[in-house]
């Protein structure tokens, strides 16, 4: 169970043991550094009242091998991490 955002994986679910990673998108589009990406639902930032709503457009992402696999700053906002399950890249 991930701390941050309380999101649960079953056993075994993760990254392959051989292999890179591969990146993908809540409609299954792989990303890649630096791709634009929007986000699908309104998320809430822990520890905050705030929210950051659907439709927001994220330019210039990171990808990270973490739990949350996007590093991003959202204008107005700052330096966050997502995951790529909520977010749809942009073509």
């Amino acid at each position: 169970m991930c701390p941050e955002c309380a999101h649960e994986w079953s056993p075994g679910s993760g990254p392959p043991a051989d292999g890179p990673r591969v990146y993908k998108d809540a409609n299954g589009n792989v990303l890649e550094d630096g791709d634009t990406v929007t986000l699908i639902k309104d998320l809430k930032l822990k520890g905050s009242s705030q929210v950051v709503k659907q439709g927001t457009r994220v330019k210039g992402i990171r990808l990270v091998d973490e739990d949350h696999d996007i590093d991003c700053r959202i204008d107005g906002l700052g330096a966050m991490k997502l995951k790529s399950e909520f977010v749809k890249k942009q073509r």
